[in-house]
């Protein structure tokens, strides 16, 4: 009896993987773990409560008043990623740098005429006759000029956007507590967004001076290849961040509108347009209201964005400019309207699309998506009350 006993908890002892558990000591599988009922049965041992030195893992077990199960992760279910770890936030900068590369290298189009439309009003007065000057003056294929600096700069924005949104959020609420974090969610929120677009900015103005360069000025270069080295013979390395101030101040409130407007949006829907709670819900559907307060979230952030979106434009056209020479030609109103509806349809859509692409990734990978649950915090005090 003393060697089968043993024997028994030296195997326990071992991982899943490096051996193969019988039918017989296997009762059930729950949510993709084997639950041992040889193990739960040494619960109701009271030879095993004689041992004192057992490990603590094994008093809990070997604990009659408040059996526990011990779960053995199948061999074959791959592994999940822990929220909050190294792993979790790689996926999330992964799926941020997919979500942005892809969306803003795919409307590259609408870009390169928003730009011109900034730029040169007078050439391009609206968004039809914008690509049907672009078209004559350089084809189709003009039409994605910029796509590289575009894919690679957004990609990194994107990498930084995304990853560090979710390290800050996560460290603001600590900070706060899960009382004040719940309370004060909508800060936490614009506050993790605002520092992450801080650190996203400097990854992108480089790639943005080159890009708006290249769309803007016909002849300048041809992308990104021989672009940035013309630039920086030009204006020198930190003409490369001559933007950053205007940047800052297009996408810092841009991002923070994102990113809170979206959670909370998401929370809205989850609570009075769907019927069932979030965790009930398909993941099509999930996906679905996410692109759907995305595209509402990009709107806001148009509008929003926009007078310090003309002024990157402006500065980064012409040599030398400054945001007073923006304002003097532009003027004030222009800087608020010029290019709004075309940004406004471009932003909306990206926007969608973006948060569609994120969370899809993160399903992909075994994460929750994103927002719609409310905080333990306030369900907590909720049963208090």
């Amino acid at each position: 009896m003393a060697m089968a006993i043993s024997e028994q908890d030296s195997r326990s002892l071992l991982p899943s993987f490096l051996y193969s558990p019988s039918s017989s000591s296997l009762s059930h599988l729950r949510g993709g773990s084997f639950v041992s009922e040889t193990l739960l049965n040494r619960n109701r041992n009271p030879l095993l409560n004689l041992n004192s030195t057992r490990s603590s893992a094994e008093n809990v077990s070997a604990n009659a008043n408040a059996p526990k199960a011990f779960v053995v992760p199948a061999p074959s279910e791959p592994g999940k990623i822990a929220m909050y770890s190294p792993a979790f936030y790689a996926a999330c900068t992964m799926g941020g740098i997919l979500s942005c590369g892809l969306t803003h290298t795919a409307v590259t189009p609408l870009d390169l005429v928003k730009c011109n439309m900034q730029i040169d009003p007078v050439k391009y007065k609206s968004i039809s006759t914008g690509f049907g000057v672009l078209l004559k003056d350089q084809g189709a294929k003009g039409l994605f000029r910029g796509w590289v600096p575009t894919l690679l700069g957004y990609s990194a924005q994107g990498a930084c956007k995304f990853g560090f949104y979710e390290f800050f959020k996560k460290y603001y609420s600590d900070i706060a507590g899960p009382e004040y974090a719940a309370k004060y969610k909508t800060l936490i929120y614009l506050a993790g967004s605002a520092s992450a677009e801080f650190i996203a900015d400097i990854a992108l103005c480089p790639f943005e001076a080159v890009k708006v360069r290249v769309q803007t000025q016909p002849g300048f270069a041809k992308g990104l290849s021989d672009g940035l080295p013309k630039f920086v013979r030009s204006e020198g390395v930190l003409g490369l961040y001559k933007g950053i101030g205007p940047l800052w101040g297009r996408q810092i409130p841009y991002t923070m509108m994102k990113f809170a407007s979206f959670e909370t949006i998401v929370e809205l829907i989850y609570k009075n347009a769907v019927p069932k709670p979030k965790d009930q819900c398909s993941k099509p559907l999930q996906l679905g209201v996410s692109f759907a307060a995305g595209y509402i979230a990009g709107v806001f952030c148009a509008i929003v964005s926009h007078p310090a979106d003309n002024l990157v434009s402006f500065l980064n056209n012409a040599k030398g400019a400054t945001v007073g020479d923006a304002v003097k030609k532009m003027g004030v109103l222009g800087l608020f309207t010029r290019g709004l509806p075309l940004r406004i349809v471009m932003i909306g859509t990206l926007t969608g699309a973006q948060w569609g692409i994120y969370d899809a990734f993160k399903v992909f990978v075994g994460l929750p998506t994103t927002g719609g649950v409310t905080p333990p915090a306030v369900e907590l005090k909720e049963k208090l009350t």
